[in-house]
């Protein structure tokens, strides 16, 4: 079938494709590639090294101009709250730096050395115990003593 003017209108597409064929008019007869709907399982976080975040603040501290820090976030792609979070690790690492070490070297503390000091806590609380006990028993004796009981003896460590 033609019209008026000699040309045959053009074909209707398949009903799955009509997309691509409205798509195809408008990217001039190629159809656009359509992305894919697949999502990521789980979105990986960004990592930033310490270069990165040095080399940022240092441009982020040059930045003197009216909407340069805006700008150097958005072509990074990243948020405000980032530099401040990277001013405070930087002036807690420059505090941290700069605060008076322990010469020497590190003590090494050995499992043995450990295990000694928790048997050695627990040889005090059981002797504390040993020694309230004792004392009970003692009083024990005195009171049988007075009503006239007489309780055998025990020996004591």
């Amino acid at each position: 079938m033609t019209t008026t003017n000699g040309t045959a209108p053009p074909a209707t597409p398949a009903a799955g494709d009509k997309l691509d064929w409205l798509l195809g008019d408008i990217t001039g007869g190629h159809p656009a590639s359509r992305p894919n709907p697949e999502v990521a399982a789980r979105a990986t976080r960004r990592r930033f090294t310490a270069e990165y975040k040095e080399k940022v603040l240092a441009q982020a501290d040059a930045a003197r101009g009216s909407g340069e820090i805006g700008a150097l976030l958005r072509r990074e792609g990243l948020y405000s709250s980032l530099l401040a979070t990277w001013r405070r690790e930087r002036e807690a690492a420059i505090r941290k730096g700069l605060s008076p070490q322990k010469r020497g070297p590190k003590p090494q503390t050995s499992p043995e050395a450990l295990e000694n000091q928790k048997l050695q806590r627990e040889n005090e609380r059981l002797t504390e115990h040993l020694r309230k006990a004792q004392i009970v028993i003692d009083i024990q004796k005195k009171v049988a003593a007075l009503l006239g009981q007489a309780l055998p003896e025990t020996e004591t460590l």
